[in-house]
Order: C-alpha cells, then structure tokens, then sequence
C-alpha cells in the first residue's frame, strides 16, 4: 500500500483540453491546454483583472454619476455656493456684533473696538464677550432701578405704563357724540358716523366674540395683547367672525343704527384692560 502511494504521488498533474471545434469541419478554432491548477490561477486572475478594469471605469469616468447616491455636478455646485453663503453670512454677523459693540461702547464713553479686530478671531470672540457683559450690566442696572421704584410704591401704574407705547389705530372716521364717563354709567364712547362706515380694529388681535342682540344689533369683541379687549356696538354687519386673527387697521364690521338702543348711525366703543374700562380718548384720536 505504501508502495502504491508513492507512485501516486509522484505521477506528475493530469493535464486537461478545452477546444472548441467547428461543428461542420470538426477543426480545431480555441484550444487550451493545462493543469488544474493553471486553471484555478486563470479564473482568480481573471476576476481580479475584472475588479481593476470595473473599478478604473467607475473611479476615473463619468459612469461613476450614475451610480445612486453619488452627487451629481448641480448637486456639488450648490454645496459649494451654499457654504460661500454661509462664509458671507458668518462675515455680516461678525460686523453687525462690532458696529453693536461699538455703538455700545460709544454709549458708555468709550473707545471704540478698530475694524481690525473682525480679520481675528480673539477680536470678535472679545466684541461679542463685551456686548454679553454690558447687555448684563445694564440688565441689572434697570432691574435695580425698577426694584428701587416698586419698593415704595404702593400704586403701581404698570398698566398705564404698558399702554402709553401701543399705537391704537383709530375704529373710525366720525364725532364724538358722547364721551367716557363711568360716573354717569357710560363707560364708554359714542361716535357719530355716516350709515354703513368701516369699522377697524384697533389693535393686532384674535376676534372672540361676534353675536347679534337686540339692544345693540351686531356687535363684535377683540382680544389683544396687555391684557386689552376692545368692543364694537350697533353695526349693521359683521365682516369677521369667532376665531378670525386680525391686524391693526383691519375692517371688521359696518357701523350703523341696528338695535333699540340707537339713535342714529354711530359707533358704540368700549376698550377694556385687566378686566376694567377705560377711557378709549387718552390712547386714540378720534
């Protein structure tokens, strides 16, 4: 057996044929000769040489843009004006926070920061570290000041301090028939108008209530900001209903002579804040 082993071993690789013939003639067009092994070395070759040409074609020609994924040109030119965007837009910042710095500086009777400081990055990191600070100590200056003001004040006038820088725009174009007078149980304004006149909002709103009575035919009620609700009587038609955001100057009804309450074609307008009327006349100009 050890004998018959040895001589198996030392029969050298069996060599193989693959022709193709000429299925008419029977003549030989391809042939190639070799071992098992010259084979599997072809093979491994082969699909090595493949993966090269694959990869050459994919990195170096323009096929590579049609493969998912890959940007395309359009895709690369917006990154590239995006991020000059952003470079542009990070420069105007850094000059809008010197010229803040700056005007804040020249207010507290200093030396301006140079425009040089915007080309270094300790320059601005130090403006915009200048603007915190004296934004704080201001801050804190007012809190000291309002703090001082409130301890011995014992009727603060916060509402009427809240309301002196709102700008009312006025309901409508008319004359005063009736002033506010809540002595004489007439917390409000009557305003003579011309039948079917436009009826405004005074301030930014949201319209909480739009109903008809009556008494004081259609009336509609808008609640602003600080706490102030503004209402509008004896309209002959309503523009705006329940829910509807309005803007300062925004039509919302037509003034009239609806209800038994009336007179005449007027405007009946009552402004409240905190839940207590006041006097429309001090704010707007009729």
């Amino acid at each position: 057996m050890s004998e018959k082993n040895k001589d198996t071993k030392k029969q050298p690789d069996r060599k193989y044929l693959f022709a193709i013939l000429d299925d008419d003639t029977h003549d030989f067009r391809f042939i190639i000769r070799g071992t098992k092994h010259a084979a599997v070395f072809a093979l491994a070759g082969s699909v090595v040489l493949i993966c090269i040409i694959t990869f050459c074609l994919i990195a170096f020609t323009p096929i590579k843009r049609v493969l998912p994924g890959y940007p395309s040109y359009s895709t690369q030119r917006e990154a590239i004006e995006n991020a000059v965007m952003v470079d542009s837009l990070q420069t105007r910042m850094r000059i809008m926070t010197l010229q803040l710095t700056n005007i804040r500086r020249i207010i507290a009777g200093q030396e301006p920061l140079p425009l040089d400081s915007l080309f270094s990055n300790s320059g601005v990191e130090g403006a915009e570290m200048t603007a915190a600070a004296m934004e704080h100590s201001a801050d804190s200056i007012l809190r000291e000041k309002i703090d001082s003001i409130e301890k011995y004040n014992l009727h603060p006038s916060g509402a009427e301090t809240r309301l002196e820088g709102l700008i009312f725009f006025p309901p409508v174009k008319g004359v005063v028939t009736e002033g506010y007078n809540p002595a004489k149980g007439h917390p409000f304004i009557d305003i003579a108008v011309q039948n079917n006149s436009a009826v405004c909002s005074v301030l930014d709103g949201t319209v909480i209530a739009a109903y008809w009575t009556d008494e004081t035919g259609y009336n509609i009620q808008i609640q602003h900001s600080n706490d102030l609700v503004s209402i509008y009587k004896h309209n002959t038609k309503l523009l705006k209903k329940t829910g509807d955001k309005v803007n300062a100057g925004t039509t919302i009804s037509l003034a009239g002579d609806k209800g038994s309450l009336s007179t005449g074609p007027h405007l009946h307008f009552e402004l409240w804040h905190n839940g207590e009327p006041i006097d429309p006349s001090l704010y707007i100009n009729f």
